[in-house]
């Protein structure tokens, strides 16, 4: 008998646990997947440095139907427990969605169900015990309340073809419970999915599954942009071919089965002005039980709002299973997701995209100009009329909103010119305003700051407000990664949802905003991955103090029903005027007058107040603070201190004393293992030189950072080595050899001179072989190495 304590975890895996799976009438071709990957992986990002993290990745999962996984498998060597797994498989149910849970050594099973079954939660058995795959449907079926009606709907299987990928994990558990609750008569359902997460293909194929099983024949799909509509039935909905309709045109076609519709087309139809004002609604050209299934797109909008006008397309197909999808449930005292649709069902968060691999991480440039604390006009300080400026004090949420200054919006213009140079001129960015107006404005100052990239075209600058067709017609060149123009792009509102600008690599900030719904729909639309174009990350650069809302509770949590704003009682209660742009509290309006109706075409359309002006420069604004603030790989929270600060700590986490760091730095060969380390831990050396403003080998950075030394330059090290010629013993062309060394050294650093492979390139090519430069100039690989070791103690010696 082999002794299974020998074995390999494969070995187990492959020899034990497979055989007892076949035995138990699992097919290992249709039902049993191996080493299953189910996320990613998370980009880590270093600088100039981008890396993928650990995938996740279940030994074996058990499908009951391609559809369905029902149990997961985590196998262990023989010299562990048999539940030594246990926990590990446990957290791959949970992202799963997974029933029943196992944990093997090859020698027996430990078993856990996650469904209420009668006996104990957790047990164990033998490896000729293993349950089959109807034992454990029928189990599934019975605790989880599935009758023959109900399997029959949710056996209905994805829509597939060779060209399709599989559901990700994510959208396989929203797709699944979405179908089982409906298929249960559950007729008010939510599901919360971060934007970039593929809402729109997990509704096509919730619909896709029940328009097949028969369960729902007549389905309504409603978004609330043209775009979106476009992109809907171009894209995932496509496989509907002739059955399926946009809805417009004034009359309603009752021959299809699947409709998709806007809001704005059906509230107002466009009918005949002298007709009466029901006609004048598009939806009620269908009888009010004609759809029994509605799904809503982005429902935290108007529908989520019981007056609203779209809420009244709901209410009038109240007898239709409604779905609403959202990245951004909204709770406020007027306005609730969950009280329409009931609470989520599922959830899958930014946090966990970015930490899945799934979504792009961000880093944050925090702007503080210094009137944006506080500023208050002399009498000097005219508007463009010749009027003073009320004497009173104004700050950030002040600007754009109650008073124009003109040199304001040209600051932030060469300021986001500036990083755009730096990085990539030709990145696409939002920049997001106040209103129209301010985009205008906006659009001007960043023309006048880009002359050259505007003269080349001059779309490279455009505005995308509700008012402007021009404009509004460049958003599928935006959205279109093919298309390089437009790419700096100013809004208000418009483009806070519904945008896929899957390469936008910029969001800027020059609007308050308190709404922790309307900033998790604004950070989305950089959240979007597209390697083929080389996003992986993106940078949101804030003016207004708005990336505070990273720190809220709600922003990747269960958003709660907002109360009734605390009153100021004593004047010591108001916060102090340094801290203001923390916490500003006047939230900008959900749309802007000209945009709302848009939107909602009964709201009334109020005339904008006029705002005093400056035009002329009485009034200049500077930068007093920016902080780059980044996500900790480690911990996934956004990290506010400096990246020096940071840094520090870092160092010092791994190396408590300067000693420690340089016994670990001269005993190791490879110098680019100490580096690669550190920035493992979220260390970019190439920002940090910039920082601090040192252009130094890696050695002097960190010693100058985490332990306070004095950095010297690569070539004033290769000076000291020089003026006490320490390498006097060394003749002809190891000599040569040597300087050539430390020359390179001097141009690229330690990890360019510490292994023989760097003998290869030029001028080290020139005389000879890697071998042959070894062996003749140094006797042997040793020699040359030690050699190597020595240089590099010498160059490291003065601190």
């Amino acid at each position: 008998m082999e002794d299974l304590r020998q074995w390999s975890e494969q070995d187990i895996s492959t020899k034990k646990v497979i055989p007892a799976i076949t035995r138990a009438g699992w097919d290992v071709v249709s039902q049993v997947r191996e080493q299953m990957t189910f996320t990613d992986g998370r980009i880590n990002v270093y600088g100039k440095i981008i890396t993928r993290g650990e995938k996740r990745r279940a030994d074996i999962i058990l499908y009951y139907r391609p559809n369905l996984p029902i149990a997961v498998i985590e196998v262990k060597d023989a010299n562990h427990q048999p539940s030594s797994g246990m926990q590990q498989a446990l957290n791959y149910a949970d992202a799963l969605d997974i029933p029943f849970v196992y944990s093997t050594n090859g020698l027996e099973f430990a078993a856990h169900y996650r469904l209420k079954v009668s006996g104990k939660t957790e047990t164990g058995f033998g490896m000729e015990n293993f349950p089959g795959p109807e034992e454990l449907f029928k189990l599934y079926c019975e605790t989880n309340g599935i009758s023959a009606e109900v399997n029959k709907v949710i056996s209905e299987e994805y829509h597939s073809d060779i060209s399709e990928r599989e559901p990700r994990y994510y959208q396989q558990v929203a797709i699944n419970r979405a179908v089982e609750a409906v298929a249960k008569g559950k007729d008010r359902i939510s599901l919360v999915m971060a934007t970039g997460t593929g809402k729109t293909y997990t509704a096509f194929q919730i619909i896709w599954r029940l328009w097949k099983a028969k369960k729902k024949r007549r389905i309504l799909f409603l978004v609330d942009r043209t775009a979106l509509a476009t992109q809907t039935m171009q894209g995932d909905f496509r496989y509907f071919g002739d059955k399926m309709t946009k809805i417009e045109k004034k009359i309603a076609d009752p021959s299809y089965e699947v409709y998709v519709a806007l809001y704005q087309g059906l509230t107002t139809g466009e009918a005949d002005p002298e007709s009466l004002e029901s006609e004048k609604q598009l939806f009620k050209q269908f009888s009010s039980d004609f759809f029994d299934l509605v799904v809503v797109d982005e429902c935290h909008r108007g529908s989520a709002k019981a007056n609203s006008a779209w809420r009244e397309i709901l209410d009038y197909y109240s007898k239709a299973t409604q779905i609403g999808l959202t990245a951004t449930p909204k709770e406020t005292a007027d306005i609730s997701t969950s009280d329409y649709f009931g609470d989520p069902i599922y959830t899958y968060s930014l946090k966990q995209g970015i930490e899945d691999g799934f979504l792009a991480p961000y880093k944050v440039i925090r702007y503080i100009l210094d009137k944006d604390i506080e500023w208050r006009p002399n009498s000097l300080v005219l508007d463009k009329s010749g009027k003073p400026i009320e004497d009173r004090i104004y700050n950030v949420s002040d600007y754009d909103r109650n008073i124009i200054i003109k040199n304001r919006t040209r600051l932030v213009a060469e300021t986001i010119t500036k990083f755009v140079k730096e990085t990539d001129p030709m990145q696409k960015a939002i920049i997001f305003c106040v209103d129209i107006d301010h985009a205008e404005r906006m659009r001007q100052e960043l023309v006048n700051a880009n002359k050259d990239e505007v003269l080349k075209n001059h779309r490279y600058v455009v505005r995308i407000t509700g008012d402007n067709d021009e404009g509004k017609r460049e958003i599928e060149n935006l959205i279109n990664p093919e298309s390089p123009y437009p790419v700096l792009v100013t809004t208000s509102k418009l483009l806070t949802t519904g945008v896929d600008a899957k390469t936008c690599k910029l969001i800027v900030l020059d609007a308050p905003i308190n709404s922790v719904t309307e900033f998790k729909q604004i950070i989305g639309r950089g959240t979007r991955i597209d390697t083929d174009h080389g996003k992986y990350y993106f940078t949101i650069m804030d003016f207004r103090g708005v990336t505070r809302l990273f720190a809220d509770s709600e922003f990747d949590g269960t958003p709660i029903k907002d109360i009734e704003p605390k009153k100021i009682e004593n004047e010591k209660d108001i916060p102090s005027i340094a801290n203001e742009i923390e916490n500003e509290t006047k939230d900008a309006p959900e749309l802007t007058p000209q945009e709302q109706i848009l939107f909602d075409p009964n709201a009334e359309q109020s005339k904008p107040e006029e705002k005093p002006i400056v035009e002329d420069g009485s009034v200049k604004f500077n930068v007093i603070t920016r902080v780059v603030s980044y996500i900790d790989p480690i911990t996934g929270k956004l990290i506010t201190e400096s990246l020096t600060d940071y840094s520090k700590r870092k160092i010092q986490e791994s190396f408590t004393t300067l000693d420690e760091f340089l016994k670990k730095w001269t005993i190791t060969e490879k110098k680019d293992t100490i580096i690669d380390e550190l920035q493992s831990k979220g260390i970019a050396f190439d920002e940090l030189k910039n920082e601090v403003g040192l252009n130094v080998d890696e050695f002097d950075l960190i010693l100058h950072v985490a332990y306070g030394k004095k950095p010297l330059t690569r070539r004033e090290r290769v000076e000291e080595v020089k003026k006490h010629d320490y390498f006097g013993k060394y003749e002809n062309r190891a000599r040569e050899v040597i300087d050539a060394l430390l020359d390179k050294y001097s141009d690229q650093g330690s990890t360019a001179i510490d292994g023989i492979e760097d003998l290869r390139v030029s001028p080290f090519a020139e005389m000879g072989t890697p071998s042959e430069i070894v062996n003749d100039f140094f006797g042997g690989r040793d020699q040359y190495m030690a050699t190597v070791k020595e240089i590099q103690e010498l160059l490291y010696k003065t601190l």
